[in-house]
């Protein structure tokens, strides 16, 4: 028999017949310990759980602004970070030896002496029973009743009082001993370790209670929270007993004399220091957004939402918030706090929190589909309202993002833009001419409006006298002219332009729109005018796409994603892909330059129904302005090549209720300053002018998908 074999049979035996002693004297029948004591020496020593090896602690998330810097929020079901042993306070490792395992660095997992003792003390009876559990051994039950990959069943067995649970600690303390050193022990426990007022770990204690990181413990705050280990639910200082918290630390103080860490002058002035606590908590979840930044908590919603959605983080969506709250992951959002405090002030300049008609906007970056900035005229609150109004002043429904109870907004004449497209990409140039008329009948049948005409659909011109007459792509969507569109999609079919919206990330959430989109698309002659609802992030990502000539990305809330180990997620980047021919994605910003007051490059641009935006922002950019029947709506959407904001106004609490006051010249203001704070820094880039074939139809435009 060779002499590690001996060793481990030796060691094992040791640890069986002390524990067997110490487990006969304390509860359990002879019979039964012979048993158990067997069993567990036969049990093959090296077979070490890997979560002891490899420990799945849970962690906290935290959601950080694009800076890396300013956090948004956290995620937990437990509030720890890890941290390594050098960033933790010499103090605090000698403290937390002291309290929990004063012959730590003596012994190999089990302390012998220790169980002895115990065996002695809890022998002579007495109403206090000492423990005999080392560091190792305590790290053990933490691990193995922690482990969020382990079901409920599994962790509520490693931590279950039994003497089986205590002979499987031991035996894999001094399994693990021989596996990792003294030092890595020590990190590992004093990362899982609870603290008490729901601090897991040295770093979220530290903070929880002093308000600083571990490294810069004081020898005083170091034995309190050493302390709180043994009882952290009774002598929490903050919710429990502070007089039992103190008189703990003087204990610890005491332990630590005897160990040698400190001199009986040291322990005297840190145990007669008061208790002060500087405490502070860890937000959890988008809810506790911290106040002077409330309206954060709507691109925080939509964070989960996305989160909820991606595979990486799991195969359900309970999988993935489990890893969001216990997996430890360092997530850097697209949220510019600058951009987002200009978008919310331009906002707020236009409605106020108390408006019943709220203005929820988007600013995008295309090429990547990050999302800046999300802001509105409400503030993120579960807080009640007054009867009759769901969603004003507090709500935390998606008024941005869609999705739950809220469908969108109708966007009117800004989905002019999905029939330009689709016409340019079946061939027709922009300087296609259409006579266009006060109003047009058309083919498509109707009934129940006013806008019929023997039971056909006849929209009018919305000012006549500056709108009809012979209109080319440039013309007709500078000047927004209703019948110029409605003939170009009779001409291409409507079902195109639907087709066209759905491509560039347009999403039907009502269910009647959803509908019409499947079955009903080449008879929804409206919805060249915009009456489907949508919201101002898929309008905004959707302009953004043009801007990127033709290449639509997902919309992203991250900029990067990392594990606990420090290491990138896979599949959290930008998501993207060409869907329009670039060239006619240019076409369509040539014409889109025409609405809010920019030339387009062929000089074709005659009138814009916001020409003082291009005045305020005095840069390149492109848009369109929408309104729909009554002004139930107002829209502005604005794009730039680094950025493109949308933003609607409307009552969520009554979409098809008509405006009292147009706000549209304040919106398109305020879009133009959004764009301006945000580009300040960056330099004016211009659009890249369209082919002659496309802009004049001097040859053939091809096939608008394929190629560049």
């Amino acid at each position: 028999m060779n002499r590690a074999l001996l060793h481990r049979l030796v060691t094992i035996l040791v640890a069986g017949v002390v524990a067997g002693v110490l487990l006969a004297a304390v509860a359990l029948p002879t019979a039964l310990l012979l048993g158990l004591g067997f069993q567990s020496f036969v049990s093959p020593y090296g077979e070490l759980p890997r979560q002891l090896l490899h420990p799945v602690s849970a962690q906290r998330s935290d959601l950080y602004a694009s800076d890396g810097r300013t956090l948004i929020t956290s995620f937990y079901t437990e509030n720890r970070t890890d941290v390594p042993l050098a960033a933790i306070a010499p103090v605090m490792r000698q403290a937390i030896i002291a309290a929990e395992d004063i012959r730590f660095h003596s012994h190999n997992g089990v302390d012998v002496r220790g169980l002895i003792r115990a065996l002695v003390a809890n022998g002579t009876g007495g109403q206090t029973r000492q423990g005999a559990s080392t560091l190792t051994m305590q790290y053990v039950r933490n691990v193995l009743g922690s482990d969020p990959t382990l079901t409920e069943e599994q962790r509520a067995a490693a931590t279950e009082i039994s003497n089986g649970r205590k002979i499987r600690e031991m035996r894999y303390a001094l399994a693990l001993e021989r596996e990792i050193d003294k030092d890595e022990i020590l990190r590992r426990y004093l990362n899982i370790a609870y603290f008490g007022a729901g601090a897991y770990g040295i770093a979220a204690a530290s903070k929880r209670y002093f308000s600083k990181p571990p490294a810069e413990l004081t020898l005083a705050e170091a034995a309190l929270l050493a302390g709180l280990v043994r009882s952290p639910n009774t002598d929490d200082p903050i919710n429990g007993d502070a007089d039992a918290a103190r008189d703990r630390r003087g204990y610890v103080l005491q332990q630590m004399v005897t160990l040698g860490a400190i001199t009986q002058e040291m322990a005297d002035q840190a145990g007669g220091e008061p208790v002060t606590l500087r405490t502070s908590t860890d937000p959890n979840d988008c809810s506790a957004v911290a106040p002077a930044h409330r309206d954060w908590g709507y691109f925080c919603d939509w964070f989960q939402q996305w989160w909820n959605a991606q595979s990486a983080f799991g195969t359900t969506v309970e999988e993935r918030q489990r890893a969001l709250r216990r997996g430890g992951y360092r997530i850097v959002s697209s949220l510019d706090p600058g951009v987002q405090a200009t978008t919310l002030q331009q906002v707020l300049s236009v409605y106020d929190h108390t408006n019943p008609r709220a203005l929820p906007t988007a600013v995008v970056e295309p090429g990547t589909g990050r999302v800046v900035a999300m802001a509105v005229n409400r503030q993120y609150s579960l807080k009640e309202n007054p009867a009759g109004q769901p969603n004003r002043p507090n709500t935390v429904n998606p008024l941005v993002a869609g999705g739950g109870t809220i469908e969108g907004y109708q966007a009117g004449s800004t989905f002019k833009l999905f029939t330009m497209l689709a016409a340019l990409e079946a061939g027709l140039p922009l300087a296609k001419e259409i006579d266009s008329p006060s109003k047009t009948t058309t083919r498509w049948r109707i009934s129940g409006t006013a806008a019929s005409c023997g039971g056909y659909w006849c929209p009018a011109n919305a000012d006549p006298k500056w709108m009809n007459g012979k209109r080319t792509m440039w013309t007709g969507f500078g000047r927004s002219v209703n019948t110029y569109f409605v003939k170009l999609a009779e001409q291409v079919g409507v079902d195109r332009s639907v087709e066209m919206a759905e491509r560039l990330g347009i999403v039907f959430r009502a269910a009647s729109d959803a509908r019409l989109a499947i079955d009903g698309a080449a008879e929804w002659g409206p919805f060249v005018l915009g009456v489907s609802a949508t919201t101002p992030l898929d309008l905004a990502n959707a302009y953004a796409t043009v801007a990127a000539e033709g290449v639509y990305c997902v919309p992203l809330p991250v900029r990067s994603v990392t594990d606990s180990s420090g290491q990138p997620v896979p599949g959290t980047g930008p998501d993207c892909r060409r869907v329009l021919r670039a060239d006619v994605a240019r076409a369509a910003t040539d014409a889109a330059r025409c609405p809010v007051g920019d030339q387009s490059a062929y000089k074709r641009c005659d009138g814009g129904s916001a020409p003082d935006l291009f005045k305020t922002l005095a840069r390149p950019v492109a848009g369109k302005t929408g309104t729909t029947d009554g002004t139930a709506t107002e829209v502005v959407v604005a794009y730039t090549p680094q950025l493109a904001v949308a933003s609607i106004a409307a009552n969520p609490d009554d979409p098809g209720e008509p405006v009292k006051t147009r706000v549209q010249p304040k919106m398109v203001d305020a879009v133009a300053r959004i764009l301006a704070a945000a580009l300040r820094d960056q330099p004016k880039l211009g659009f890249t002018p369209p082919s002659q074939a496309i802009a004049l139809g001097t040859g053939a435009a091809g096939d608008a998908r394929a190629g560049n």
